[in-house]
Order: structure tokens, then sequence, then C-alpha cells
């Protein structure tokens, strides 16, 4: 049995206001080639799915013609899609009891009889159990008591969000031999994040550990994190990463898929397939005489796909036309400059010095604003943290 585990697709993610809508195309594309191509049996996809809750009516349509290229064009058996934070669970679910017609489960938020996340599936004389856990919100899993402080919250939610996984592994017969994933879109502790990810729960809860998996768990496919990464340097315990880069920060990383053999039930190889770059991204740091010569050279590479470039000055010598400077650099060259920012030191602080680098106001996420006020009234997060816990609780309600 071959399973393929992908995760974090964000269809209708846009990079600095500039469509990606071309290479989520071009991934979509490419991985219905490579499920037909390796004959893929399952496909698992932990999470986040789309990049907002109520995606685009184009994000819709690229979603569903490819399940329906899917189901058409390859040999898939099943297909196992689970919420991120980014989804919307009622978006997730609504499709569901249609898409079951065609071997395609979709589930979008935790249930109060938790046999619905557990999936068993026969393919080909191998049996499969697919624990389909979605996005676990706090309220989902964790009842809240008056008058808790912050660390019997977080100690209340860590154990419910691990008991969720145990109460699964309960229901599992492992007298009877199945091959057992879970899926889950959290932070596992040890996993290296980018810029691109949202912190999703309050504070540091849901930072779960490799040892919190219950053993019967013969691979685990979970998304959030969009660098491709083992958890704990455990080879069953994996984030397959986003496809294709969602922030400058993932410019010049392999993106991977990962697949899953098995033999009579029982694992037998796991591999990282590398995803081709639909698009180049870029950053350069420097002076403006070497940022032109950069860019230039960027400009003569053979791209098929105009490249995206992030622009750091740092020298304290530049004017203020330091961003006319650059437009008119590109104007000939074969690419297209999405940020610039210019790190001259200033006397200033909080908001103010996120200004004096030039950073627009929608390059900042909630907590950079949130932290950086904090600085600048001199208020002591690190001697508060209850303060930012409070926040980010705030900031969970809002995106749902």
């Amino acid at each position: 049995m071959k399973i393929l585990h992908t995760s974090d697709w964000h269809l209708g993610h846009r990079l600095h206001e500039q469509s990606q809508q071309y290479e989520q195309k071009e991934f979509l594309e490419w991985l219905i080639q490579f499920v037909s191509t390796v004959e893929i049996d399952v496909l698992l996809v932990a999470g986040d799915i789309f990049d907002t809750g109520y995606p685009s009516s184009q994000s819709m349509e690229l979603f569903y013609r490819f399940l329906a290229q899917l189901y058409r064009n390859t040999q898939c058996k099943q297909v196992v899609m689970t919420a991120g934070n980014h989804d919307a669970p009622g978006t997730i679910n609504a499709p569901g009891s249609f898409v079951r017609n065609f071997d395609i489960s979709l589930i979008g938020k935790a249930t109060e009889n938790i046999e619905d996340e557990i999936l068993t599936f026969d393919i080909e004389g191998e049996k499969l159990i697919v624990a389909a856990v979605p996005f676990l919100r706090d309220r989902d899993i964790r009842k809240a008591i008056a008058g808790e402080n912050v660390h019997e919250i977080e100690n209340r939610y860590k154990k419910a969000l691990t008991s969720h996984y145990a109460e699964i592994a309960t229901r599992i017969d492992k007298n009877n031999p199945a091959f057992t994933v879970a899926m889950g879109h959290l932070f596992a502790v040890g996993g290296q994040p980018t810029e691109s990810e949202n912190r999703i729960y309050v504070g540091g809860l849901g930072d779960i550990a490799a040892s919190d998996f219950p053993l019967v768990f013969d691979y685990v496919a979970l998304g959030h994190l969009h660098r491709p990464q083992k958890v704990d340097k455990k080879e069953h315990i994996r984030y397959s990463g986003s496809p294709y880069p969602l922030s400058f920060s993932e410019a010049g990383q392999v993106k991977k898929v990962v697949l899953i053999e098995t033999n009579n039930s029982a694992l037998n190889l796991i591999t990282e397939i590398e995803v081709p770059a639909f698009r180049q991204l870029y950053t350069i740091n420097g002076t403006m005489e070497h940022c032109r010569e950069r860019l230039n050279e960027i400009s003569q590479h053979d791209n098929e796909t105009e490249p995206w470039v992030e622009v750091i000055l740092n020298d304290n010598q530049l004017s203020t036309s330091a961003y006319s400077e650059i437009n008119e650099i590109i104007k000939e060259l074969n690419l297209k400059v999405l940020k610039v920012r210019n790190l001259r030191k200033t006397g200033q602080k909080g908001i103010e010095q996120l200004e004096a680098e030039d950073r627009q106001l929608n390059e900042l996420k909630p907590d950079d604003v949130f932290k950086n006020k904090c600085e600048q009234e001199e208020f002591n997060l690190a001697e508060n943290s209850e303060i930012l816990d409070a926040f980010y609780e705030i900031l969970s309600e809002i995106n749902g």
C-alpha cells in the first residue's frame, strides 16, 4: 500500500498582495501526475487546505477540479482531508456527504463522538486505520472552569489535547493487524517554524511532544509547520510542510511530500519526495550597489516564471529615494520586487522603530504590533506572561 502525506496547501494565499494561484494550480497538476505515476492508494492532507475560512470562488473551483481529476485520472482509492487552523470547519464539512460517494473523507471539526474521526479502510487486502484528527480548537476539547489561572489552563489544555489521541488509541484493536496513521494540525515540540505560520494556541498551549503520541500509531502525519521535518528525530512522526513557499523566509527551501509504503499492514519505507519549485523566491541583503548587482544576476537566470524578490537595504547612507532607485533598477529586468526594507538604525522604539525600518503595517502580524506597543509603553511582557496568553486567547477567538 502506498500512502502520500501532504499538508498546508493554503489555496488562495497571496504573498505581499500577489496572487499565488499559479503556484497552487501547478502544484495540484503535479500532484495528480505523481499520484497517477506512482500509483498512490491513499492521499492524506493534514490541514490548512485553504488560506482563509471563507475561500474565494477561484480557490474553491481549484479545489473541486483537483478532486474531480484525482477521481477520474488516478487509481487513488481513498482521500482523507482534515481542517487546519486556517480552515473554517463548516467549509470543510459542507460537501462531506456528497464527496464520500467518491471515497473522499473531509473532517472539519471534532464532534462529541470521537469514533467519527476513526476511519477504517481495506486497501487490496491490507487494513488501514486513519485517526483523522482536525485542528482541535480550545473550545472543542477543553471545558473552561471559572477561576482557573494561566498555568491551570495550560495544564488542562495539554492534557485534553494528548488525551484526545490517547482515547482514539484505546478504540484501536491491535489484535486485528492494521497499519495505523494519526493525523494532526498542531505544533509539536522540536519543530522548526518559519515566518509564515501563525501561532495557533494560547501562549504555549498545544505544544506537545513526540512522546505524547501513543505507540499504537505506526505513522503520524502532521500539518501546520511549513518546513518538511521529523519531530524529535522520529522517523514516523513528520511534517510534510507546505508544497510551495508562503513567505520569503522559505525562499530556497526544498519543498516535499512524504511517501509511506507498507507491506502486510506494516511499515516498509518512508521516502521524502521533492516538489518542483514553480516560482523562485529570493531575499537579497546589502548596500544599494550590492543589491543592484544581485538583481541583475537574478534577472539573467533561466527562469520559467517571473522570480519574486525581497530587498533588504542596510546602507546607513541611503537617501529617501531608495524605493525610487530600486524601481528604476528593475524596469528592464525579468523579475518583480515585492518587498523593500531599509534596516537603517534609528534611536526610536516600538511601532515607530518598525516604521523607520520601512515595514508596512500590513506586513506585520498582530502579535508583532502588540509586543512592540508593549515595548513602547515599557510594559514587561516577560514578567506578565498571562497578558500575552490572554492576547493569544482573544486572537484565537477572533480567528475562529
